[in-house]
């Protein structure tokens, strides 16, 4: 009932996820990332424990393979699960349990993995990679680009109603955290419009939380 890619910008640093699902609110439980470390989807009857988990191994130095790994130790009900995860140095690696649902598939590339279950085709997450390395731009405009690849190469089986993208960098907040949580319309679609529209007022948060002094305009009405 899901796809998705974690990724990292080679370039900036960056990690970023991006994940669209047929159930609502599929980020809040699923998308996770920490600056400096990581970023990780735990999906697939989802235990929201895998993915602090995943990124606290890997902020302890482990690599992704092996953070994967002890994952699968630690976890209950492991064959259940489905965990991607990409650590600083832009290893991957992915635990697609045994007990996935309905056709379930998973793929990697530089700095990027994807995996998805309930899929329409096991070729989704190969489509979401090499849309990933196909683009160009920031890394969120990477990975919206990648998700439409996803969704272009048929996407979940059934439709799909929520999706987020969350983004960190060098702070302990994400750079962005955006979800659509349901839509009877394209949560792609109107993801990619919220990433848009905020895009270009991303640094200017930042910038207000570290100095307000030095930040600019907020540009809404009754700011002088």
């Amino acid at each position: 009932m899901t796809f998705s890619l974690v990724a990292r910008c080679a370039e900036t640093g960056m990690f970023g996820v991006a994940i669209s699902s047929s159930s609502p609110a599929v980020a809040a439980r699923c998308a996770y990332a920490r600056a400096g470390v990581g970023a990780v989807a735990s999906q697939n009857v989802t235990d929201p424990r895998l993915g602090p988990l995943t990124l606290d191994l890997m902020a302890e130095g482990r690599t992704a393979a092996e953070a994967v790994a002890e994952v699968r130790r630690q976890g209950s009900f492991i064959a259940y699960r489905q965990v991607l995860a990409i650590d600083a140095g832009g290893r991957t690696a992915i635990h697609s349990g045994e007990n996935a649902l309905g056709i379930w598939a998973e793929a990697a590339g530089r700095d990027v993995a994807s995996g998805g279950n309930l899929l329409a085709d096991a070729g989704v997450p190969a489509a979401i990679v090499r849309g990933f390395e196909a683009a160009a731009g920031h890394l969120g405009d990477r990975l919206i680009a990648a998700l439409r690849a996803g969704l272009d190469a048929g996407g979940e089986a059934g439709p799909v109603h929520s999706a987020g993208l969350r983004i960190v960098h060098r702070q302990d907040w994400p750079l962005a955290d955006l979800r659509c949580d349901w839509t009877e319309e394209c949560p792609i679609a109107a993801l990619s419009a919220l990433w848009d529209i905020y895009k270009p007022q991303m640094d200017a948060y930042v910038t207000r939380a570290l100095d307000p002094r030095a930040a600019p305009s907020y540009g809404v009405p009754g700011d002088e």
